[in-house]
């Protein structure tokens, strides 16, 4: 299956059905009268959550979808029957944004929720509305309004309380198979994670909480270099970054300097998604010897100048593990009970999102449309070839929700 983040469709309710001017015929009944029914309205489009649907995969082949027109009316007062509505799946963690005005219609966060998206027209009348004492024999009837036209963008973020970040093979795959029932692929090679990986963090009985691993991200990022800039917005939706970084990289940089390059790729990204909690993790401590680990670690949090919370681990061996998973947690809590009892803290943390999603998604379509332009004139200079797709809307992959047993 096809890992897709974002979707346009074209969404066209059913018109309603016409009225109808018909007359009472009846044996030994010379006035009758009108008895037109009204048309049948039309049917609606609808949006709706579903936990088992994990990607917009479907609307990347399917994109225009039009619901059944209203019947019409017909004689003895018989109204037309209304159109059926369409139900269309999408994953839970999905918006939808009206692509003319940019006005978001619906933000589908809990599974079963249901947004009207277009509305169907409603039926004509029958002329039985316009008798009256000067009017017996009406002969007027009306049509059926049209169904409301829209085109939508359904735009996938996934839902997860903590997010990791980090450079290529820094760990994060392999950190969150430790910690969770996630089973990411995991290699010795870069961009191993090609789209995101959901893992559920068991901490006690009845204490969880969902993390999310995206592709690692390189020095510019923020312009287009590697993978994770198109992933980056899925971190919008997240209450902690966990910041991965691997005291011994393979190609011998300096992890200081990594950390550092992670952090300004975040900032120039979206400078509010940088003020989310961050948590430092030094990994892959197994890869130190014993006696310098310690010196080693001190080194790299003075060239960073970090005074946050930090923790050493080593997640192929899973050691260090479980401290990270207790603190995660308790942060994650403290900040559910603050936002149920302290409602000025609640609207705070809300107009935040809000902002983090508005400005998440305006440079997500930027640097769309600074890749689709970038492969425009590599078209024009003849860089690419007939075969080489101008199409950056999907991945080949998986996202999958792992549940610890």
């Amino acid at each position: 299956m096809r890992f897709v983040d974002e979707a346009v469709i074209t969404v066209e309710a059913g018109d309603g059905g016409n009225g109808v001017a018909s007359f009472r015929r009846e044996k030994f009944v010379p006035f009758g009268g009108p008895d037109g029914g009204d048309g049948g309205r039309g049917g609606s489009i609808y949006i709706q959550a579903d936990d088992d649907t994990s990607t917009l995969v479907d609307y990347r082949y399917t994109r225009k979808f039009r619901a059944e027109r209203g019947k019409n009316g017909s004689g003895a007062n018989c109204a037309g029957r209304g159109g059926q509505d369409v139900i269309l799946k999408v994953p839970v963690g999905t918006t939808i944004v009206d692509t003319d005005s940019g006005d978001i219609i619906g933000d589908l966060v809990e599974d079963g929720q249901k947004i009207l998206v277009a509305s169907g027209g409603d039926g004509g009348l029958g002329n039985t509305h316009f008798k009256s004492s000067t009017n017996r024999t009406p002969r007027k009837c009306t049509h059926g309004f049209k169904g409301e036209f829209r085109e939508i963008r359904l735009e996938l973020k996934v839902l997860a309380d903590v997010g990791l970040l980090g450079m290529p093979n820094a760990g994060k795959s392999t950190f969150i198979r430790a910690v969770s029932a996630a089973k990411p692929k995991v290699a010795d090679y870069p961009f191993t994670t090609m789209v995101p990986n959901l893992g559920v963090v068991d901490a006690d009985r009845h204490r969880s909480f969902v993390m999310a691993d995206i592709p690692g991200l390189i020095e510019g990022a923020s312009e287009g270099a590697g993978l994770g800039i198109r992933f980056l917005k899925h971190l919008a939706r997240t209450r902690i970054l966990l910041h991965i970084v691997d005291v011994q990289p393979i190609d011998g940089s300096d992890p200081a300097y990594n950390a550092k390059a992670i952090i300004k790729e975040l900032k120039k990204f979206s400078p509010t998604l940088a003020k989310l909690p961050v948590v430092l993790v030094l990994n892959k401590l197994d890869q130190l010897a014993p006696d310098t680990s310690e010196e080693w670690c001190n080194h790299i949090l003075e060239e960073l100048e970090w005074k946050g919370p930090v923790f050493k681990t080593s997640g192929l061996l899973a050691e260090g593990t479980k401290p990270v998973v207790y603190y995660l947690m308790d942060q994650i809590e403290q900040q559910r009970e603050r936002e149920v009892e302290d409602p000025e803290y609640a609207a705070e943390v809300k107009a935040f999102r809000e902002q983090l999603e508005a400005e998440t998604r305006e440079q997500t379509i930027a640097a769309k449309e600074a890749y689709r332009e970038m492969r425009r004139q590599q078209r024009l200079a003849g860089l690419l070839g007939d075969d080489d797709e101008d199409d950056d809307d999907g991945d080949d992959g998986d996202m999958e929700v792992f549940y610890v047993r």
